[in-house]
């Protein structure tokens, strides 16, 4: 009996330690989850509340809107539209097979586009966003908006797209758009800072120079979603801020007729305002529509723009390196009367050809000129003339006077970054980069725009604007109040020891063109209201031989790679001066007979519409 009562309290005893073990583990347990309960809920509260926020709250930042080009008058040349995009994000579909292939239904891809599709797939990270298609029609996209229920992690998006009604007359001055790349992006902080899937920027021309002024910044629109994670409301939009918008000084009308006018020909036309530097058309031809390169350009598309033997690709305005060929004579004039090497009464007697230490220097008219004055050098493009007075100068002094005119310098600085600075040689330069000294002969061939020389397009209409102007420097631009140097206020700083000699030359080209005997009397214009004085020109582009010498072959029986390159410069209205232009056309023949002609349908376009662009300017001065 006294055993069994011990038993029972030894069992007792163990029942009691048990429920005071169990009951201790489950008051620590209790106070170990009211404990995490009060840390979770008050001490990490803001914590939890902003990764539930995460869950049900999605951020989507929109393509910015680009600021657009317009030219002097208003007219949009770089504007934007409505494009309707669709993406996709990899690892936010459940099954990316059956999603790719009920897209593919739905938007009726080709298996050449389905194929591209999924190699851009291959291309990306899962988080990153696949861009099934960057243009669709409305249709298609309103197609996909309705079965958005059968499609997890797709997004339909309205986006913003360049475009440019113009097509190919702009295309070298404003540039094109395309999708940013990774250098863009590392690159550029502005694209950095508001990169979205899709983000169009600028590639080349003044779409690149001013993309941190185009880019405008994102609209930011914030929505609830489910736990699908589709779209529930719509909570917050930040609107973003659009791009600057710049008014260039282009003219359209001018741009447009510079383009017809080179249209099947390799060369430039540029024109200037010879008071304000304002560019009125600058134009490179061949050129190419912008809008092929937008939604990215196709393979066959490229292959045509690249392989075109004159080379569309190519800014022939800026990046073209040309000898002046006779175009450079007013310079070397000028140079000669300031330098005081002639006066207007010197002459020369041409015979067709100098000798100078066994070589042979001809002049373009076999037979000669006879005895010619400055005037008449001038108006017939005597080159015996300006060989000596090229000789009795020296090279030194003719580079001084080109440079201070704008050759051998870029005419935007670094605006567009592709611009070449030409080459206007002098001794030093020859010295220094082929160790060697400099010859007469060089000399002589320099004083007709020949031999080292070279000059872009752009430089020579400078050149040409700061001799109709009367001697003055200039600061060219595009953008209006955007890109001009600090000019002086009361005057332009001269370029001149005597401003007599500025008229002498202005006069000497007035009769190359206006009188019997000049070489491009047959593009005159009679009527003082359009009548300019210009400058024929005539580059070689391969050295003669006597043997082609005595052939005497016309221009259509040269072979296109081996004629000369026609160029041409003018001013006008001679009375009352205000534009200069410059034309020049690849292996166009002579710059008389397919340059020249072209001056007189731009001039008379030009002076018809300078009324209307100084109503413009005065529309400005009165609003401000």
């Amino acid at each position: 009996m006294i055993n069994s009562s011990s038993d029972n309290v030894k069992k007792l005893n163990s029942i009691n330690r048990r429920m005071f073990i169990t009951g201790s583990l489950k008051f620590f347990i209790m106070v170990g989850i009211i404990s995490r309960l009060f840390f979770l809920q008050v001490k990490e509260n803001k914590k939890y509340l902003t990764l539930s926020d995460k869950n049900r709250i999605r951020e989507w930042k929109l393509a910015p809107v680009r600021g657009e080009f317009h030219d002097y008058f208003g007219n949009v040349i770089a504007g934007n539209f409505e494009a309707y995009q669709l993406h996709v994000i990899p690892e936010q579909v459940e099954d990316f097979r059956y999603v790719i292939y009920r897209l593919k239904d739905l938007l009726e891809l080709s298996d050449k586009e389905f194929k591209k599709v999924l190699k851009k797939k291959n291309e990306i990270k899962p988080w990153e966003t696949l861009i099934v298609s960057d243009n669709l029609s409305w249709q298609k996209f309103s197609k996909i908006n309705n079965h958005l229920y059968d499609l997890n992690g797709v997004k339909p998006v309205i986006s913003i797209s360049r475009s440019y009604p113009y097509k190919e007359n702009f295309t070298h001055l404003v540039g094109y758009v395309s999708q940013a790349n990774e250098n863009d992006i590392e690159n550029t902080e502005a694209i950095k800072k508001n990169f979205v899937p899709g983000l169009k920027v600028g590639k080349v021309g003044l779409e690149k120079s001013f993309e941190e002024k185009l880019i405008g910044s994102n609209d930011i629109e914030r929505y609830e979603v489910n736990a699908y994670g589709r779209r529930i409301s719509q909570l917050e939009f930040q609107k973003g801020e659009k791009g600057k918008t710049l008014r260039l000084t282009i003219d359209t009308e001018v741009q447009m007729l510079a383009n017809k006018l080179l249209e099947d020909k390799a060369g430039s036309i540029c024109v200037m305002d010879i008071y304000t530097g304002a560019i009125v058309a600058m134009q490179s031809s061949p050129s190419f529509d912008p809008n092929l390169f937008v939604f990215g350009i196709s393979q066959d598309d490229w292959q045509l723009i690249r392989n075109d033997p004159m080379k569309p690709l190519v800014n022939k305005t800026l990046q073209g390196n040309y000898s002046p060929g006779s175009t450079i004579k007013p310079i070397v004039a000028l140079s000669a009367l300031e330098n005081g090497i002639i006066n207007t009464n010197f002459t020369v007697k041409c015979t067709g050809k100098t000798e100078m230490y066994g070589q042979t220097y001809h002049c373009w008219k076999k037979k000669g000129h006879g005895f010619v004055s400055l005037r008449n050098a001038m108006k017939q493009s005597c080159d015996t003339y300006f060989y000596e007075i090229a000789r009795k100068l020296g090279v030194d002094k003719l580079s001084a006077t080109a440079k201070k005119f704008g050759l051998g310098e870029k005419v935007f600085g670094e605006l567009f970054g592709i611009e070449k600075k030409g080459l206007i040689p002098n001794t030093e330069w020859k010295k220094n980069a082929l160790g060697k000294g400099w010859l007469l002969g060089e000399t002589m061939i320099t004083g007709i725009g020949q031999g080292y020389i070279q000059t872009t397009p752009i430089q020579l209409c400078l050149m040409t604007a700061q001799i109709a102007n009367g001697g003055y420097k200039i600061y060219p631009h595009i953008v209006v109040d955007g890109d001009k140097k600090n000019q002086p206020d009361d005057k332009f700083t001269p370029l001149f020891e005597n401003p007599k000699h500025i008229e002498i030359v202005q006069d000497a080209m007035f009769g190359s063109t206006n009188e019997v005997m000049g070489t491009s009397y047959r593009s005159r214009i009679d009527d003082l209201k359009y009548q300019f004085a210009g400058k024929t020109g005539t580059a070689q582009v391969k050295k003669i031989t006597e043997q082609e010498r005595e052939l005497d072959l016309k221009t259509f029986e040269i072979p296109y790679e081996q004629r000369d390159h026609a160029l041409y410069i003018a001013f006008g209205p001679y009375r009352n001066p205000r534009y200069a232009l410059s034309i020049l056309i690849e292996h166009g023949g002579n710059g008389s007979t397919t340059a020249a002609p072209m001056a007189k349908k731009l001039f008379k376009l030009i002076i018809d519409r300078h009324k209307l662009r100084q109503s413009m300017d005065n529309k400005k001065y009165l609003e401000v």
